[in-house]
């Protein structure tokens, strides 16, 4: 199978980090393919643009995107599965993996509402559409734990948030996980809760496809 995966933290040398290598080399050894977005390291722009918003705004699917985004779509549409890699920031994706989603996510690329606001329908033109993936994958790490997190209804939030907006309909099966809870441990449980954790992350890859 091939995999894309679109990782978003600012430093490799990170939890969040060792969690992607961990999934990559289950991939491999499994024998999938796979490209990575990294975009902190691209300096991936998260801000859409006024062009950008009136394209959308006005359903103006016969307006080009702009390259980096083509490329992204490419991405994309060339992989079987999709996994995000990132760390979870005050209950969310951090802003510049949002931005992706809000650059991304174009009209009739992954989306083509039924009529615009004024009444009209959207042009249609034959542009690339996105394709239904056969599996999403989500590894995000946080501080709390998972009991913390449902307890706090932030667990449930950030799942509805990922799966049910953002990917929607975009993939066969989806999958969330949540990774980390150090500050809800001693150092020492810590250190054997991260064991565990880039074990099932490693698991993860091993096993894409087989489930």
């Amino acid at each position: 199978m091939k995999v894309h995966i679109v990782f978003a933290h600012v430093t490799h040398d990170s939890f969040t980090g060792a969690l992607l290598d961990a999934f990559v080399q289950g991939l491999d050894e499994a024998g999938h393919e796979h490209t990575i977005s990294d975009l902190y390291a691209m300096d991936f722009n998260p801000l859409m643009s006024v062009d950008e918003y009136h394209r959308e705004s006005s359903y103006a699917a016969h307006v080009p995107v702009p390259e980096d985004i083509r490329q992204e779509q490419a991405k994309l549409n060339a992989a079987d599965v999709w996994a995000f890699v990132y760390p979870v920031w005050w209950t969310d994706v951090p802003a510049i993996l949002k931005g992706w989603f809000d650059r991304v996510w174009t009209v009739a690329f992954a989306y083509e509402p039924e009529m615009a606001e004024d009444g009209r329908h959207p042009t249609r033109v034959d542009v690339p559409q996105l394709r239904v993936a056969e599996q999403v994958v989500v590894l995000c790490s946080a501080g709390h734990s998972e009991r913390k997190l449902r307890e706090s209804g932030c667990w449930q939030a950030m799942e509805t948030t990922m799966l049910t907006d953002r990917i929607f309909n975009r993939a066969r099966r989806k999958q969330f996980m949540v990774f980390g809870g150090g500050a809800d441990l001693t150092a020492m449980d810590w250190a054997l809760k991260r064991t565990q954790d880039l074990a099932s992350a490693y698991q993860t890859g091993l096993d894409l496809g087989r489930l």
